[in-house]
């Protein structure tokens, strides 16, 4: 388009300036002419009658121009067939007064373009000295109206080129910039698809350009990033293969095991303290081993989508003293609950005591009392309402790097704790299993001191539409 407005602009100019040089090269000659025929005649030192004469000589020689003639001699002036003196410039009078030349301006008045000519009136003495002013000069008005015709046609002519040159220079510009952009939507639609998840997106190679390069660049791209993340997930897959079989294999041994520990438990007391001592650790170590193994199966079966639901419509307040009294923490945990009937609600009952027992088990452990147990209801609208489980201790808190991992599975926020009897799988089943029931869990330090863990459940106001058996979970 630039091009396209250049060009049209310099032809225009071009042309203007051809036009109007040739018209004022013509009338200046034919006006040189007809002085120097005049001035043959005319005596150096005319009177009035004498200058009318060659003014009138000189407009009669080109009558068909429509010329307007003027001469000066000293104070003297003739004109015909009006005085257009008015036309002449001061720079126009002073530079022919002074110059042996003839001097030209175009000016415009009332609108109209005037080409004004002043041309002195020279003699000789002989051929071989120099031309003297004789004081007489020869003025010329010419109105260019033809001319100005002329360029107005050139204008037309010139936007109607310039016109067409401007739409084809559009349209080869749509089709170029068609031509590149057609691959570079197609790359940031693959782009996205491929943040999406879908790995196997591929670009259509055509050409040999940038853009082709810059397409099968990507292509390969794609398919190294498909070949490791298909690795990886083959990879992890087997870990968790590794992981269930290991576990599944542990559980019958472990189970005997447990079995022998608990019948020497019985006969601890009968005997030696050292003997009793070893009893003791291997009994602790087998329990911890065995739920280890327990929390890995659990684990695996998150992985692997083969989780159940039970779901079962309780009093979450009800659940909750029972998961209480069946560990023998009635007495270490303050409790604020509503009262039976508020928070009833359809959950797996058995997942729900796991929640509870991790949560409070790890305030116990690791914070300090009081630990205090609140649920609440919590209206979102009037048919979204969520319980609201809370359990606080006053203990050190969280700490503030260990914050963003506290639910990650076999992450201990202390290095003291590395040895301890937590298999650092708690906190990541307790996620596990509020998700499956579409609740949220999060973590926060209260400001004065201590962590609280808090839980929210959606409440089922009707729970009509909800079956009584087994639901699968798998993520």
């Amino acid at each position: 388009m630039v091009s396209a407005l250049s060009t049209g602009a310099l032809a225009f100019r071009e042309a203007r300036t051809g036009v109007l040089q040739q018209s004022q090269d013509a009338v200046i000659r034919q006006f040189r002419t007809s002085v120097d025929d005049v001035a043959v005649y005319t005596p150096p030192t005319p009177d009035q009658s004498e200058l009318d004469s060659a003014v009138n000589n000189v407009l009669y020689a080109n009558q068909s121009q429509g010329w307007r003639v003027m001469a000066t001699y000293g104070g003297m002036r003739a004109y015909t067939p009006s005085a257009d003196f008015d036309r002449l410039s001061p720079e126009l009078l002073r530079s022919v007064h002074t110059k042996r030349a003839a001097v030209f301006q175009r000016v415009n008045a009332d609108g109209h373009p005037y080409l004004v000519v002043g041309m002195p009136v020279t003699y000789t003495a002989g051929p071989d000295t120099e031309p003297r002013l004789s004081g007489m000069v020869m003025f010329l008005v010419v109105p260019q109206n033809t001319e100005e015709a002329y360029v107005k046609a050139m204008i037309s002519g010139i936007e109607r080129a310039t016109l067409v040159a401007l739409c084809l220079a559009v349209a080869l510009a749509l089709v170029a910039a068609r031509g590149v952009l057609r691959p570079v939507r197609a790359l940031r639609r693959a782009t996205r698809r491929m943040a999406e998840g879908h790995l196997d997106v591929r670009l259509a190679v055509n050409g040999s350009d940038e853009l082709a390069d810059l397409s099968q660049s990507f292509n390969d791209t794609a398919a190294a990033l498909e070949r490791s993340v298909a690795e990886l997930r083959r990879l992890e897959a087997q870990a968790r293969r590794f992981v269930a079989d290991v576990s599944h294999e542990l559980r019958t041994p472990l189970a005997a095991m447990t079995a022998v520990t608990d019948v020497l438990d019985e006969n601890a007391l009968r005997l030696d303290r050292e003997t009793g001592d070893a009893l003791r650790l291997i009994s602790e170590g087998t329990g911890r081993l065995s739920g280890l193994v327990n929390d890995l199966m659990e684990i695996s079966r998150f992985d692997a989508g083969a989780v159940e639901l039970n779901l079962d419509e309780i009093d979450l307040a009800e659940s909750v003293q029972r998961t209480l009294a069946s560990r023998g923490w009635q007495g270490q945990v303050e409790t604020h609950v509503p009262p039976p009937g508020v928070l009833r609600t359809r959950v797996d009952p058995r997942r729900l005591d796991v929640v509870m027992a991790n949560l409070i088990g790890n305030a116990l452990r690791h914070g300090a009392k009081p630990v205090r147990l609140s649920m609440s209801v919590r209206e979102e609208r009037a048919d979204v309402a969520w319980a609201v489980i809370e359990v606080t201790d006053h203990g050190p808190g969280i700490a503030e790097k260990a914050m963003p991992h506290i639910f990650e599975r076999f992450y201990k926020a202390s290095t003291s704790r590395t040895r301890s009897e937590s298999s650092g799988l708690g906190l990541a089943i307790t996620v596990e299993n509020v998700r499956l029931h579409g609740g949220r869990i999060g973590a926060a330090n209260l400001p004065g001191g201590g962590a609280v863990f808090t839980v929210e459940l959606p409440l089922h106001r009707d729970s009509a539409g909800v079956g009584d058996t087994a639901v699968g979970a798998g993520r």
